[in-house]
């Protein structure tokens, strides 16, 4: 049995395997995305639109529909979740867990699609940057 441990959040990701709970971590991949540590006027181009008032002879600003920072955090999700995809199809991993601060870990969830079957845990904190071996402290016992 293979397990894939993810932790991330909005600007980066590391992917880890264990065959066991008696076995060590060893890290498959990282992953970037340098978009969402840029600053929201980095990532827009110019002013929002205008718009004329549907009465009268007003004229407004037109607001975004998404924030730019939480723009970039969606397309950072969906590529992580394309690539969890691609493993599940592949049989390249028999469960998963899931290491993101709470806001993040959201929107991951929001792309589990198919693969949230082999969801097999979260937990709610920011250890992209935590060393295999302490990692570990936070997984269950027995996997």
């Amino acid at each position: 049995m293979t397990i894939w441990v993810l932790t991330a959040d909005a600007s980066r990701a590391r992917l880890f395997a264990t065959k066991s709970s008696n076995s060590a971590l060893e890290e498959l991949e990282s992953f970037a995305h340098a978009e969402s540590r840029l600053h929201d006027r980095d990532l827009t181009s110019d002013l929002p639109g205008r718009a004329f008032d549907s009465h009268g002879s007003g004229r407004h600003a037109m607001e975004q529909r998404v924030d730019p920072k939480d723009e970039q955090a969606i397309r950072f999700a969906a590529k992580l979740t394309a690539y969890l995809e691609d493993g599940r199809v592949k049989h390249r991993y028999d469960r998963l867990y899931v290491a993101a601060p709470p806001a993040f870990l959201g929107v991951l969830r929001d792309h589990y699609g198919q693969i949230a079957p082999l969801v097999a845990g979260e937990i709610d904190k920011h250890l992209t940057q935590c060393p295999p071996a302490e990692l570990r402290a936070y997984l269950p016992l027995s996997l």
